[in-house]
């Protein structure tokens, strides 16, 4: 996945620090079927993520995050879940800790496809019939399966 500008620069000053940073996660709803991206870096599938620029709603990522990853149009129904993540270790050696804000999400417009940069293919799944993919992944559609509720907050690996 490509480092936003913003993340280039801090690590010029902190090296390989550990760095502190907030994600969001689209979770996308159309009827009983949900969107899901192939991520380019790993392969796995899961629902549309990114980091969030700063001064940026972490809503308001979602959206943008749905067209740049998915070329879809969404509107963001309600917060699902607020989840932390152990610190991570990337292979050049930085550090960094995410904080996720996850959204149930409806479909308002657009075919999925893949962005061929951070993508390599977005489709729709009935929700009983998801592919195989990470845990928290699987965690945060389960949040966002109930379209009134309370957030989950959590703390995954």
């Amino acid at each position: 996945m490509p480092i936003p500008d913003f993340v280039i620069e801090l690590r010029k000053m902190i090296g390989h620090h550990p760095l502190w940073l907030s994600g969001s996660t689209a979770v996308i709803f159309r009827g009983d079927e949900v969107l899901l991206i192939r991520r380019a870096d790993d392969g796995g599938w899961a629902p549309v993520t990114g980091i969030i620029d700063p001064g940026e709603e972490p809503a308001d990522a979602a959206v943008r995050e749905a067209m740049e990853e998915a070329g879809v149009v969404i509107e963001v129904e309600r917060l699902a879940s607020i989840s932390t993540m152990d610190m991570l270790t990337y292979d050049n050696g930085d550090q960094a800790q995410y904080i996720d804000h996850t959204f149930r999400c409806r479909h308002i417009s657009g075919e999925p496809r893949a962005d061929d940069d951070e993508t390599t293919d977005a489709r729709w799944f009935p929700v009983a019939e998801l592919p195989e993919m990470r845990t928290v992944f699987r965690e945060r559609i389960e949040s966002a399966l109930e379209e009134d509720g309370p957030a989950q907050f959590r703390t995954t690996p």
